[in-house]
């Protein structure tokens, strides 16, 4: 079973005394966002994770129920499957050495041009997937799956927010992306 890398966006972060409840549930593989104080529950909160599912639509899927069983009240909002990556990602996912993808950051090898970063955490620069791969000319068929996956279940999470009762169950909307996927794809 293939493994998939998306991050969930959660309409707050999870307390501290929430977390074993999810980590029973997903035995440790999801990273989330946490807070210690009520005040700081107005801000999105994030769950990150590498989950199998016979398809991306399934692993996401079932990490939403996971998710939104740990903790009275928290709803995913929306779903991210074009990770940010650090430069030894990158380095694993081209199979090419770091020093060889640092190279192709400052232009010192390659055509130059190398996509500017997304982000600086933690002194890291993070970059989108789906910009590396295509300069790297890297076929990624997780990534022509994720752009159609996450648009749809992104509108089923919408849909599901306005008007609950019109949301299709959500295995509907995993077999009718299984169903079609191959052709959107």
């Amino acid at each position: 079973m293939p493994s998939y890398d998306f991050a969930l966006i959660l309409s707050r972060p999870l307390y501290e005394e929430e977390l074993d409840a999810l980590f029973d549930r997903t035995h440790g593989y999801v990273t989330v966002s946490i807070i210690t104080e009520p005040q700081h529950a107005e801000r999105p909160g994030n769950a990150s994770c590498t989950w199998q599912g016979r398809t991306l639509a399934a692993a996401i899927m079932e990490l939403v129920e996971h998710v939104e069983a740990s903790a009275p009240g928290l709803r995913v909002q929306r779903v991210e499957a074009d990770p940010l990556l650090t430069i030894r990602d990158i380095a694993e996912r081209v199979r090419r050495s770091v020093d060889s993808v640092r190279l192709s950051i400052t232009g010192a090898r390659g055509p130059g041009g190398f996509p500017a970063s997304e982000m600086s955490a933690a002194g890291h620069r993070l970059w989108r997937w789906s910009k590396v791969a295509a300069w790297y000319d890297h076929d990624d068929p997780q990534l022509r799956e994720a752009r159609p996956t996450t648009q749809a279940i992104n509108g089923w999470l919408a849909l599901r927010d306005v008007v609950p009762d019109v949301a299709p169950a959500p295995e509907d909307v995993t077999s009718a992306l299984s169903a079609v996927i191959s052709q959107v794809a």
